[in-house]
């Protein structure tokens, strides 16, 4: 993993979604810059209900750095459009898209105050392309965190507040991107590899260094973007 060690000393940082994969490699390459870091997960803070969103910030003292990296397809598989209940469309929009929503309202007056933030949302490859798993209401979340990203940016950036995005290839990272390769089979993993670029999957380390870049000095000037770290896989 990249780092930019002690870059962040003295910064407060929360990063939602750290039970494991990508969010918990993301919590601990902010601490290795030397941030104070807490990480939230659906069972310390259900990031879907204003009022838990609410409560959790207003006892987290100041927040310098947040990742909205909480989300998923909350265990749902693709299903034709006509099959598709508003409640289970309505679930995938909260977790994904309504969640960053909430948390960036939180944190905005804090940062403002300061006249310095830095937001990172962690949208998918889904969000600007499609779903593989063809989940109407992930690819149209994802794409949604995207065009978020752009309307903080420019509403934010004259506190001193940058607001970017990443949308990452496929990473084997939790249980359903384990359950989504093993379904693949062995010739669906051997396609899937050779449409990346650079030969491999990405790990979520990957995703790590491209937030380490965002939330850094080194990016005061970039707000705004949204950077696909895949591997290439948009070029084959």
């Amino acid at each position: 993993m990249g780092t930019l060690s002690g870059s962040l000393a003295g910064r407060a940082a929360v990063v939602t979604g750290t039970a494991h994969g990508i969010g918990a490699a993301i919590a601990e390459a902010l601490r290795g810059d030397g941030a104070s870091v807490t990480g939230i997960d659906k069972e310390d803070v259900d990031v879907t209900d204003p009022a838990a969103v609410e409560a959790f910030f207003a006892g987290a003292g100041n927040v310098d750095i947040l990742v909205n990296c909480a989300g998923g397809v909350v265990g749902q598989v693709g299903h034709p459009v006509e099959h598709v209940s508003p409640a289970d469309w309505l679930a995938v929009l909260n977790a994904n898209l309504t969640s960053a929503f909430l948390c960036v309202r939180a944190v905005a007056p804090g940062m403002k105050e300061r006249r310095w933030g830095r937001i990172v949302n962690i949208s998918s490859a889904a969000g600007l392309t499609v779903s593989k798993t063809g989940i109407q209401a992930y690819t149209s979340a994802k794409a949604g965190q995207i065009g978020f990203t752009r309307q903080m940016a420019r509403e934010l950036g004259p506190f001193g507040i940058t607001v970017n995005c990443i949308a990452p290839g496929f990473i084997r990272s939790n249980p359903t991107t384990e359950r989504q390769w093993e379904s693949y089979g062995e010739r669906g993993q051997r396609e899937l590899v050779e449409g990346i670029a650079t030969r491999r999957l990405g790990d979520p380390a990957d995703i790590a260094n491209g937030v380490q870049f965002f939330v850094s000095e080194h990016s005061g000037w970039v707000t705004g973007q949204t950077i696909a770290i895949d591997g290439g896989s948009a070029l084959l």
